[in-house]
């Protein structure tokens, strides 16, 4: 009846993803992963440097198939993490 003209098809998921704003490629990052973008970047960095140490000492024991998946996760987890710290780096300090 006499409700705040504002826009109630925002309200729901697609406010809550668009919170806080974002462009390109960052719009990817789940929002709170966004929020704290320094330790998530952190933890995939230290995920990653342990997947990459599995692998290798898959390689040690010859098991090739394992060693190229472990490798291969733990090169995505340390490129994620590199792309988090760089996106934390340049967000504005907070107030």
């Amino acid at each position: 009846m006499n409700a705040a003209s504002d826009d109630t098809a925002r309200k729901g998921l697609r406010k809550w993803w668009a919170t806080p704003p974002r462009s390109g490629m960052q719009r990817l990052i789940f929002p709170w992963e966004y929020l704290h973008a320094r330790a998530f970047g952190i933890v995939r960095i230290a995920g990653g440097l342990v997947g990459v140490t599995a692998g290798f000492i898959c390689l040690a024991y010859a098991v090739y198939g394992w060693a190229a998946f472990f490798l291969v996760i733990g090169t995505l987890n340390l490129g994620g993490g590199y792309w988090f710290l760089t996106i934390a780096r340049s967000q504005p300090p907070r107030a």
